[in-house]
């Protein structure tokens, strides 16, 4: 039996809607502040949340080469999940939607790549791979929930799934 390939794409506001925001100047709408020096781009995602909301920095020390082989996928149900690069850097974005309340629908898994300029915000309840990095050492603002209780449900594969380009 052959194991399941998914294709990765570029990443754009379109095609990554159902799964939340990218986090981006590149199209969007801005207006000036301070007295015109400044360009602000307004509310590029929004935060949800039911308790305090952090903003972190994850240094992911180990890059990972394409082919990759994925085994899991993670959601955050009580708050969305912001990944911002600090340094220009690509990375990978696996998601997919929900096949019930249980677990994702691994026939509808997709993968993106984000060009550097780009972050994204996971929705509240989005399954997602953790942060897939193409360059090591890499930093990244994460914007998410800071509260006490269970807010990170885990579905492990039956097997493996290879991401590819």
């Amino acid at each position: 039996m052959s194991m399941t390939s998914i294709k990765i794409q570029q990443l754009t506001t379109e095609n990554f809607l159902p799964y939340g925001d990218v986090i981006t100047c590149q199209g969007n709408h801005f207006f000036h502040i301070n007295n015109q020096r400044t360009e602000r781009y307004h509310a590029l995602a929004e935060v949800e949340s039911d308790a305090k909301v952090g903003l972190s920095i994850f240094k992911n020390i180990q890059a990972i080469t394409i082919p990759f082989e994925i085994a899991m996928l993670e959601r955050h149900s009580l708050g969305s999940q912001a990944f911002v690069p600090m340094q220009a850097q690509r990375f990978l974005i696996v998601v997919a939607p929900s096949l019930d309340s249980e677990k994702p629908d691994l026939n509808q898994i997709q993968a993106f790549i984000s060009d550097g300029s780009q972050g994204v915000n996971y929705r509240s309840g989005t399954w997602h791979h953790p942060l897939l990095t193409l360059e090591a050492p890499s930093d990244f603002v994460v914007i998410d929930r800071i509260g006490t209780g269970p807010n990170c449900d885990v579905y492990s594969f039956p097997e493996n799934i290879l991401i590819e380009s």
